[in-house]
C-alpha cells in the first residue's frame, strides 16, 4: 500500500507515482489548449466590461478567464531533483505550461512598498525594486503566451514602518483608506511601477493592455476585525475625519449627539472635533436605541471612507497615470457577512470590478497551521458534495458588475480537491461568476510534495499545482471558457436601500463567512444562527444578485421549491444541466458539449447522462467528458475524457482521531502520522465510459504533458462506443 494508513487508499484501490517529465511542448501533443488564447495578450486592446457586467476583449469579443495566482520568484533548491527541474523557475516555460493547460489569466500578488530588510535605507516613497522587476518580467512572459495579468501590488500585512516615519503604529491595516501620508507614498509606488518603461517589453505598465485588472489592495477593510487594532494617532486621525463627516451630515456635533440620544463615549473629544468608535463586534449584533443610531453613522462613515478612497484612486490612475485597465477596489470580507458584507461590496462600487478572497478549508490544528503541515497535526476532510453551503462560489454578485474570487483553493491537508475544478467550472458558468483564481503556485511546472518554506521539515498547504487540482484544469478550463454550460437566469435578485445597509438589517440571503487560519479566531468557521428568508442553497440554483440603492419590495426570488428537494437532498440548477445530491454526495453535469460526475461512489456507481454513461469503482473522484471541437458530444469528432481521483505524498500516513474544537465540540477527524515525501501517489482510475457517438473510432491515452502514450481498446456497439479508462492516466482522447 503506497500511501500508508486509512482513508486514502481503500480496499480494491492502488496508486501510481506521479513523476511527469518536463514538458517539451511537442507540436503533435494531442492536448494543448494554448490555441484558446490570443497569440499575444492585449493584441486587440484593453479588456473591457459589457453592459451585462461580463468581460470582453478590446475588439468586443466576449471572453472568460481561467485564472491562477503565481509567484515563480526565486531559486528553490529544495525542489526534488528527480523531477528534472532547473534550480530556478523559468517564467517563459511557466507561461507556456500554464497556457497549455487552459490558463489565460494570472494574478501577480506582490508588494510595491519597500522591504526594509533588503532596503534598510529606503524612504517611504521608494518602491520595492526586486518585486517590480519580477512584475515586469512576468508580464512580458505571460503576454507572449496570451495570458492576461491581474496586478495586485499592496497588502497591509507586508507594510513595514520606520519609527522616524512617525506613523505611531506597526500595524498598517485600515490606514490606507484614510491616512494621507500613506496614500501619498502608495501613489508614488504606483507612479514608479506604472510609468517607468518595462525593460522587457519597452511599454510602461500603465499602457500595457496585457494587464487586464489593477487591484488596489488585498484583504484589508475598515469592516473587518483588524479595525479594532487602530490605536493612538491613527485612531485619533480617523476620529477627526469622523467628526468632520458628522458636521457635514448634521450641521454640528451637538446635532449629531442629539440624533443619537446623547450617546457619548469616554474617549470622545468633541471640543477638538474628534469622536471615538464603538467596537466592531457591536455591529455584528442587532442593536436598538441610541447606540444603534451611533453605530449606523459609524458604519456609514467607515463605508463611505473606503468608497471615497477607491474612487479617488480610480481618478488618480486614470487621469494622472493614464491607465485604461479595469480597476478592482479590493477582495476582502467583514466581521459579519450577514450584517456588514453588503456595505463592504457597496464600497467597491466606486470601481469597475468586484472581488472576494474565500478559501475552502476544513479544521487544521497544528503549531504552524497557517502555512505548514506537520506530523501530529489534526484535520478534517470536508467536501462540498456533503456540505454545499461552504462552496466558495456562493457569492452575491452586484448586478451589472463583474465578480471575481481572486484567491481560493481546496486547502490541504483536505483530501477531496479533485471536485474543485469540476464544480468551479460548472457553477461559475451557471452563475456568471467571472473568474476564480486558484491559489497558488511558485513552481514553473508541477509542485512536488515539499517543505513549506524550504528548510522546515513539513509539507506545504497553500498550493494548487498538484494532481488533484491543476491536473484537473484542462477539461474544466475548456468547458468554462467555451461556454459549454448555460448561464442561468437569476435565482434571486435582492434590492437593498442604502439605509438598510447602515442599519445592518438582515438581507434576504447571505453568504457564509469562509475561514482563514491566519486571520480568524477559533479553529473553524462559525455559522450564523440567524436564518435568512431565502434558502441559501439558492446559490446552487442560479445567479444570486443584489442591487444597492434599490427598493426591497422589488426583490425577486425564483420558485426554489421546484429546484431544491430537501427530502431527497437534491439541488437542481434553473437550467437543468446541474444536479447536486447531498444525500448520495455527488454532482452531475449534463450539457450537450460537456458531461460528467464528481462524487463519492459508494451509494451510486453508474450515472446515465444524455449522451454518456459513466461507471466507476473508485471511492471518490471526478470524471469529465468534454468536446474539443465545440460540437455536441453525440456529434463530436474529438472528445477529451479527464479523470481525477485523490493523491497524497509518498509515505503519507494518517489515523482517525476525535478532535475537540475550541468551542468544546467533538468532531471526527484525522491525525497526520507522516506527512510524506515526493513524489505524489495518485489513486488509480477505475472508470468505464460509454458515449453515444458512433463516429468515434480511436482512443488514445495521454501522459501528463498531453502526449500520446498508446491506444486504448474501444468497444463499438450499436449507437455507442465504450472503453475502460487506463488506470495510471488522467487524460484520454477519442477521435
Amino acid at each position: 500500500m503506497l500511501l500508508g494508513a486509512a482513508s486514502v487508499v481503500r480496499a480494491g484501490e492502488s496508486a501510481w507515482a506521479f513523476e511527469p517529465g518536463l514538458d517539451d511542448f511537442r507540436p503533435d501533443a494531442l492536448l494543448d489548449l494554448r490555441s484558446l488564447n490570443e497569440p499575444m495578450a492585449g493584441e486587440s486592446g484593453f479588456v473591457r466590461v459589457d453592459p451585462n457586467g461580463d468581460f470582453v476583449l478590446g475588439n468586443g469579443q466576449p471572453y472568460r478567464f481561467w485564472a491562477i495566482n503565481t509567484g515563480c520568484l526565486s531559486e528553490q533548491p529544495f525542489t526534488p531533483k528527480p523531477l528534472g527541474r532547473k534550480t530556478a523557475p523559468d517564467l517563459d516555460r511557466h507561461a507556456r505550461w500554464l497556457a497549455k493547460r487552459g490558463v489565460n489569466m494570472v494574478r501577480l500578488h506582490l508588494s510595491l512598498n519597500p522591504d526594509l530588510k533588503s532596503q534598510p535605507e529606503a524612504k517611504l516613497t521608494d518602491v520595492n525594486k526586486a518585486n517590480l522587476d519580477y512584475a515586469w518580467r512576468a508580464v512580458a512572459a505571460m503576454k507572449k503566451q496570451g495570458i492576461y495579468v491581474t496586478f495586485s501590488p499592496y497588502w497591509a500585512n507586508t507594510m513595514q514602518f520606520k519609527p522616524e516615519w512617525g506613523f505611531g503604529t506597526e500595524d498598517a491595516h485600515g490606514l490606507l483608506f484614510f491616512d494621507k501620508r500613506l496614500q501619498d507614498a502608495y501613489k508614488a509606488w504606483w507612479r514608479t511601477a506604472l510609468t517607468t518603461k518595462n525593460p522587457y517589453t519597452g511599454i510602461p505598465l500603465a499602457q500595457e493592455p496585457a494587464i487586464a485588472i489593477l487591484q488596489l489592495q488585498n484583504e484589508d477593510s475598515l469592516l473587518f476585525w483588524t479595525v479594532n487594532n487602530l490605536k493612538g494617532a491613527p485612531r485619533r486621525d480617523l476620529g477627526r475625519q469622523f467628526g468632520d463627516w458628522l458636521k457635514r451630515k448634521y450641521g454640528s456635533l451637538d446635532k449629531a449627539y442629539a440624533a443619537w440620544g446623547n450617546a457619548k463615549m469616554d474617549m470622545d473629544d468633541a471640543a477638538a472635533g474628534v469622536l471615538d468608535f464603538r467596537n466592531i463586534y457591536e455591529m455584528t449584533l442587532p442593536r436598538t436605541g441610541q447606540w444603534a443610531n451611533r453605530l449606523d453613522d459609524q458604519l456609514q462613515f467607515w463605508s463611505a471612507t473606503m468608497f471615497d478612497f477607491n474612487k479617488s484612486m480610480s481618478e488618480f490612475l486614470r487621469k494622472e497615470l493614464g491607465c485604461r485597465q479595469l480597476i478592482n477596489a479590493g477582495n476582502w470580507r467583514t466581521a459579519s457577512t450577514l450584517r456588514l458584507n453588503d456595505a463592504e461590496r457597496w464600497s467597491y462600487n466606486a470601481n469597475d470590478v468586484l472581488a472576494v478572497n474565500r478559501y475552502y478549508t476544513g479544521l487544521h490544528n497544528g503549531p504552524n497551521r497557517g502555512w505548514a503541515i506537520h506530523n501530529g497535526d489534526e484535520f478534517t476532510n470536508p467536501s462540498i458534495l456533503r456540505d454545499p453551503l461552504e462552496f466558495p462560489l456562493n457569492v452575491k454578485q452586484v448586478h451589472g458588475r463583474p465578480m471575481l474570487v481572486t484567491e481560493s483553493s481546496w486547502v490541504m491537508p483536505m483530501a477531496y480537491a479533485s471536485e474543485g475544478p469540476f464544480l468551479v467550472a460548472a457553477y461559475s458558468s451557471l452563475t456568471g461568476l467571472d473568474s476564480f483564481y486558484w491559489f497558488a503556485t511558485g513552481d514553473d511546472e508541477w509542485s512536488p510534495p515539499q517543505s513549506a518554506n524550504g528548510y522546515n521539515p513539513s509539507q506545504q498547504k497553500w498550493l494548487c499545482a498538484y494532481p488533484d487540482c491543476l491536473a484537473q484544469f484542462p477539461a474544466a478550463a475548456l468547458l468554462f471558457r467555451k461556454g459549454y454550460v448555460q448561464h442561468g437566469p437569476p435565482a434571486v435578485v435582492e434590492e437593498r436601500a442604502l439605509a438598510d445597509l447602515w442599519q445592518r438589517t438582515t438581507p434576504i440571503i447571505a453568504e457564509e463567512s469562509g475561514y482563514d487560519p491566519n486571520r480568524d479566531s477559533g479553529d473553524i468557521a462559525a455559522r450564523s444562527s440567524v436564518k435568512t428568508t431565502v434558502n441559501p442553497l439558492a446559490f446552487l440554483v442560479g445567479p444570486v444578485e443584489v442591487v444597492y440603492g434599490g427598493d426591497q419590495a422589488r426583490s425577486k426570488v425564483a420558485e426554489l421549491s421546484r429546484y431544491i428537494d430537501a427530502a431527497n437532498g437534491t439541488i437542481h440548477s434553473l437550467t437543468g444541466e446541474l444536479t447536486l445530491n447531498t444525500r448520495k454526495n455527488f454532482c452531475t453535469l449534463d450539457a450537450p458539449k460537456a458531461q460528467g460526475v464528481t462524487g463519492f461512489f459508494e451509494q451510486q456507481k453508474q450515472f446515465e447522462l444524455r449522451d454518456v454513461t459513466i461507471r466507476t469503482g473508485n471511492h471518490y473522484g471526478a470524471v469529465l467528458v468534454v468536446a474539443l471541437d465545440n460540437k455536441p458530444l453525440k456529434e463530436s469528432g474529438k472528445v477529451l475524457i479527464q479523470v481525477g481521483t485523490q493523491c497524497r505524498p509518498t509515505g503519507w500516513q494518517e489515523e482517525p482521531v476525535a478532535i475537540k474544537t475550541q468551542e468544546g465540540k467533538i468532531i471526527d477527524g484525522f491525525r497526520v502520522v507522516n506527512y510524506g515525501r515526493a513524489p505524489w501517489q495518485v489513486i488509480q482510475a477505475n472508470v468505464a465510459v460509454t458515449i453515444r457517438n458512433t463516429g468515434l473510432k480511436k482512443a488514445t491515452a495521454l501522459d501528463m504533458n498531453g502526449n500520446a502514450t498508446g491506444n486504448v481498446a474501444l468497444d463499438r456497439n450499436t449507437g455507442n462506443v465504450s472503453l475502460k479508462f487506463p488506470a495510471a492516466t488522467m487524460y484520454l482522447i477519442l477521435e
